[in-house]
């Protein structure tokens, strides 16, 4: 579940268990999806080197996350730990990591790709093969490293033993925490090139490789111009009507870290000057000529600061709104090289599994650049599984940042779900996993389904449901498992939570056992009384005009419920999940935000976005669209495009 409702800026709610310009054209798309990805024991690929044989589960853990103890896992050559935790150079960082036995060496050491990229700062290049991954790390092109790669438990781990010790780190485990000690450096110059302009470069000179991380940092708001006091006294003009100038898009505080340390000189030289007191205004009186101004304040320069902190150099920079820093790195002289550019994203194509492929790259619409990152997902080839999951397994309340919950699944890869209540944090729109519905959909707007066979269908849902009661006389049940709420009868099931709380006043509360209504209670005020949920039945909650109706189900009185999906092609699908809005479908253009309910703000609004489609070939892509080159992301009718 992720805190982030809009297409990627405002609040979203579940997970998912995450080429060109005409894939995104000639698909079916629809917005705010997530997709939890499992690998199963059976697709795990298996390096040349390695040969990985999970124990299967037993059979009451079928489904449930695993445990984030160390792990011992049996294998052909013999067995290895595995942890969550990494000690570098002191400092205690999340990150998987694991050891085995292997020929050539007494022990193999492998860490997640992501954590050698962001932890360490190691470039992964382009592959085609999952088991084969070049990096590049302070090293020349014509001599780009192969790091070997495994799966398991839903994580890619790159064996990174030759790799550290050509520089000189050293390993050892200290129980779940992979012990990781690299040389000292030294940060021996930073140079900002004016040459590179109108773009700006920073180049940091070491003395050696070391590990280094760019972090985003919080938004710099400018402060408000002054006002200006005309010199001439005896020309003064006031004027009305004014229109108020939009405030200039904040800058952004990025920090570059480094492990090596900057000597006295270079800190003291970018160490930034005690701030200027500025001259109070004194009325005069004895002058018709006014004291004047003090200039406005020059722009803040591109490094803000350096300062070293527990043996790190720590560089923090403001870069101005639709820029953002790409690094790179050089060998001998070793080094950094910081372009301030508005298209920083690098084009990658990586094949992470079998029937796994990541990519990223900049998509081009008129005269607008986007960068797009995706997962493409081939079903055919892929025994990934593909499955909605939530924060709470046992109710349905509750949000949790996405990598979170990613990580508490072992997800293989996972992007943002549907909505949620922001006050309640109840969801709001469909969720439906191996035929149960977890929460019904809403105001008929675009969901997708699919099944382990690798078929797929997205459209517009609603959910129909009826008690049928004596004489076939039909009670419409309006929400099912819902925090929408509206007038009309709702139906909640114990997939809901174990109890259900009024979420509205005066509401009259029907419960269900074996198709019989069993007990009735007079609910009170909203969020008070939590009523029990039974296993083999389900509560019926009246609001509104509703309540009347409950005087037609007294205890003892015999019902059942129909329900069908629209369209009807849903029936056929275990899995579904809703979000909306529908962008694409048979390869038109068919976004129509109002129908669904969104505002027109909604729809308009320029921010980063993420959809779920479909190829002509049946493969599956996740993708996230963000901010375009030098701007904001896309309104809803650009990502449709």
């Amino acid at each position: 579940m992720v805190k982030k409702l809009s297409l990627g800026q405002e609040k979203f709610r579940s997970v998912m268990s995450h080429k060109n310009d005409r894939i995104f054209v000639k698909t079916t798309a629809l917005t705010i999806l997530t997709i939890m990805l499992n690998l199963t024991a059976t697709s795990i690929a298996r390096a040349q080197a390695s040969n990985i044989n999970v124990s299967p589960r037993s059979k009451g853990e079928q489904g449930m996350p695993h445990s984030n103890r160390p792990s011992v896992i049996s294998t052909s050559r013999g067995l290895f730990n595995y942890g969550n935790q990494i000690s570098l150079n002191g400092r205690t960082l999340p990150g998987t990591w694991l050891q085995q036995k292997a020929k050539t060496v007494k022990i193999a050491t492998y860490l997640s790709d992501g954590a050698l990229r962001q932890l360490i700062g190691v470039d992964l290049l382009n592959t085609n093969s999952p088991e084969l991954q070049p990096v590049q790390w302070f090293s020349s092109e014509s001599k780009r490293q192969v790091l070997t790669g495994l799966h398991a438990r839903g994580y890619r781990y790159l064996d990174i033993t030759r790799f550290a010790k050509k520089a000189k780190w050293e390993l050892k485990v200290d129980g779940d925490t992979l012990v990781i000690s690299t040389p000292r450096a030294k940060v021996k110059k930073i140079v900002r090139d004016k040459d590179s302009e109108p773009q700006q470069q920073i180049i940091i000179d070491l003395d050696r490789p070391t590990p280094w991380k760019l972090t985003a940092g919080s938004l710099i708001k400018k402060p408000k111009p002054l006002p200006q006091i005309p010199t001439d006294s005896q020309s003064v003009v006031i004027k009305t009507n004014i229109p108020t100038p939009k405030p200039e898009p904040p800058a952004r505080e990025w920090i570059i870290t480094i492990d090596g340390v900057a000597n006295r000189k270079l800190v003291q030289r970018f160490t930034p000057p005690p701030p200027i007191p500025q001259p109070i205004q004194l009325e005069n009186i004895f002058n018709t000529k006014p004291q004047p101004i003090s200039p406005l304040a020059t722009p803040e320069p591109l490094i803000k600061q350096v300062e070293v902190v527990n043996n790190q150099t720590i560089i923090k920079l403001v870069v101005p709104f639709g820029l953002t820093p790409r690094i790179s790195t050089l060998p001998k002289p070793y080094s950094l090289v910081v372009d301030i550019r508005p298209d920083a994203l690098l084009g990658r194509s990586i094949d992470w599994a079998p029937g796994l492929r990541w990519q990223q790259k900049f998509l081009s619409l008129a005269n607008e650049r986007f960068p797009v990152v995706w997962l493409e997902i081939n079903p055919r080839t892929s025994k990934a599984k593909i499955r909605p999951v939530a924060t709470n397994q046992e109710q349905q309340k509750g949000t949790a940042p996405l990598i979170k919950t990613a990580r508490k699944y072992f997800a293989a890869a996972a992007i943002n779900g549907g909505f949620f209540n922001r006050k309640n944090r109840l969801p709001l729109g469909a969720i439906r996993r191996d035929n149960q519905w977890l929460s019904g959909p809403i105001l008929n707007r675009g969901a997708i389904a699919w099944n382990d066979a690798g078929q797929f269908y997205m459209n517009r849902l609603s959910l129909e449901e009826n008690l049928v009661i004596s004489n076939n006389q039909k009670l419409p049940i309006s929400h099912l498992n819902s925090g929408y709420v509206q007038q009309g009868i709702a139906r909640y099931t114990h997939l809901w939570g174990q109890t259900y709380t009024p979420l509205t006043d005066n509401e009259t509360i029907t419960e269900v056992r074996n198709n019989r209504v069993t007990k009735q209670y007079a609910g009170g005020k909203v969020g008070v009384g939590a009523v029990p949920i039974p296993k083999d039945g389900y509560l019926l909650a009246f609001r509104a005009n509703a309540v009347d109706n409950a005087q037609l189900l007294p205890i003892g009185k015999p019902l059942r419920i129909l329900s069908s999906t629209v369209s009807p092609e849903f029936n056929r699908y275990p899995h579904v999940l809703g979000a909306g809005p529908l962008l694409l479908k048979d390869n038109q253009i068919v976004l129509d935000a109002q129908a669904e309910k969104f505002s027109k703000a909604f729809a308009e609004q320029k921010a980063i976005r993420s959809a779920i489609c479909t190829t002509p070939t049946g493969k599956l892509i996740i993708a996230a669209v963000h901010n375009r080159a030098g701007g904001k992301g896309p309104s809803l009718a650009e990502h449709a495009q």
